[in-house]
């Protein structure tokens, strides 16, 4: 139980719960009243009995579920484990068992690429809804398990949580609005951005609204601050360091990224180049259509690129590190314990090294004794030779390839210049996942190992 009894857990637990459940079914209860007041409350099925019809409509389903949700809360304010509903234990053994960092890279870039293909039905309220709740209830159902409690409870990671959810719940809301845009342009109609085309005044309208919303951020700060306690610890000190030690939040994916490149690359090259990326989307970008409203199909290209960039290159890392990222940096599942003594033993092994060494059976070409500067240099050079190729000839001869494939449309239209801008940074930000797979599945270190110069890619 992580240090305290199991009374005290169970009341730490029931203190969140309960609350929590109520909170939900009060959601519902609100949404099943907005149902219950529109006209458009068209039952799942009806049944014909004598005397009246029984009609089971979305608001009544949601009225069944805020009234489970307060049986759960009832459960729940006893503080008693054993009458708390949660996850059965073969699914958080699966869950854990999936929890690889292969697997969930792969399993989240492939939720992209299904909520992309079905978004047309992914963003219909009701399914929207649906899902939002089993993600609530899936919270909730997992908070009586102790590992999981003491990771998603901890005050740190309680912002992350959040980000989580608010994340989901914008994510939905743009692309509602960008697939109702698409729709009423294939009906002939404007978007719905140029429906609202009022004037409105920054004073009073625009100040007005922004000090509200400061007003009811700062109270919500204050309720913070009261309900969670800061997460202070003791005076730093060298010779005692936490295990595992973690950035802040807005900076466990740049820590994730130092895993697979040198200091200079995931701290330096790759930063400088997301800002310059952002720099250059203005002069590198052809399309004209889609300024002002929201829309998927007429920027297809640029709402893939981004929302891989930002959610799977991003978010998907920050929550890897905050929530799968235990002691000594190993991997654990969410409803595993974070054991200090466990230890992975994992041999990382240059390209170099699989090139002479276990392809070719040779020892690495070393530099004789006292050799000039020059011939140490060409022994380097040729001991890395294999890596070298490969990166050259990826940022070298992929733009010419794509070019006359699958980015033909664009470099007809964006000119040489501006198309090679363009596939180098696409280039630049494919090279993250690619090293990170690699580096899962045949633990390879780096393609170029030049130690001697600090150079290592």
């Amino acid at each position: 139980m992580h240090g305290i009894s199991p009374q005290q857990f169970a009341g730490s637990v029931a203190s969140f719960l309960w609350p929590y459940y109520l909170a939900l079914a009060a959601m519902n209860g609100i949404f099943a009243y907005y149902l219950w007041q529109k006209s458009e409350n068209r039952p799942f099925f009806s049944l014909p009995t004598p005397g009246f019809a029984f009609r089971f409509t979305p608001a009544l389903l949601w009225t069944i579920v805020a009234i489970v949700y307060v049986f759960l809360a009832s459960l729940a304010i006893g503080a008693h484990l054993e009458s708390m509903p949660q996850v059965p234990q073969g699914f958080r053994d699966f869950v854990n068992a999936s929890s690889k960092a292969t697997i969930y890279s792969l399993g989240t870039t492939a939720v992209l690429v299904v909520l992309y293909l079905f978004r047309s039905w992914f963003v219909r309220p009701m399914v929207a809804w649906s899902i939002w709740n089993l993600m609530l209830l899936f919270l909730g159902l997992s908070m009586p398990d102790p590992n999981f409690f003491s990771i998603v409870a901890k005050p740190d990671n309680v912002p992350i949580v959040a980000l989580v959810f608010l994340l989901a719940f914008f994510t939905w809301l743009a692309a509602y609005r960008a697939v109702e845009n698409d729709r009423r342009m294939d009906e002939g109609l404007p978007p719905v951005e140029k429906l609202d085309d009022e004037k409105v005044l920054v004073w009073p309208d625009l100040v007005y609204t922004e000090m509200i919303c400061m007003i009811a951020l700062s109270a919500v700060l204050i309720f913070w601050a009261i309900w969670l306690q800061a997460p202070l610890e003791e005076p730093a000190s060298s010779v005692k360091t936490p295990n595992p030690s973690k950035a802040p939040w807005y900076f466990l994916g740049l820590q994730e990224m130092l895993v697979y490149y040198d200091p200079w690359m995931a701290g330096v090259v790759l930063p400088s180049l997301i800002i310059v990326g952002l720099m250059a989307i203005p002069y590198i970008d052809f399309n004209k259509q889609g300024n002002g409203y929201y829309t998927i199909r007429e920027r297809r290209f640029a709402y893939i690129t981004f929302q891989l960039g930002f959610l799977e290159l991003w978010v998907t890392l920050i929550v890897l590190g905050t929530l799968l990222r235990g002691p000594n940096w190993n991997f654990f599942g969410p409803y595993e314990y974070w054991d200090a003594h466990k230890v992975e033993a994992l041999t990382n092994v240059n390209m170099s090294e699989y090139f002479w060494q276990y392809w070719l059976h040779r020892s690495l070409p070393t530099a004789p004794p006292n050799s000039t500067w020059s011939t140490q240099l060409g022994y380097i050079l040729l001991r890395e030779a294999p890596g070298i190729i490969l990166v050259l000839g990826y940022f070298i001869m992929l733009p010419p390839l794509m070019a006359v494939t699958v980015l033909r449309r664009y470099y007809q239209r964006m000119g040489f210049i501006r198309y090679m801008v363009l596939a180098n940074l696409l280039l630049f930000m494919a090279a993250l996942p690619i090293k990170m797979v690699l580096r899962w599945t045949i633990n390879l270190k780096y393609l170029i190992a030049i130690p001697e110069y600090f150079l290592n890619f």
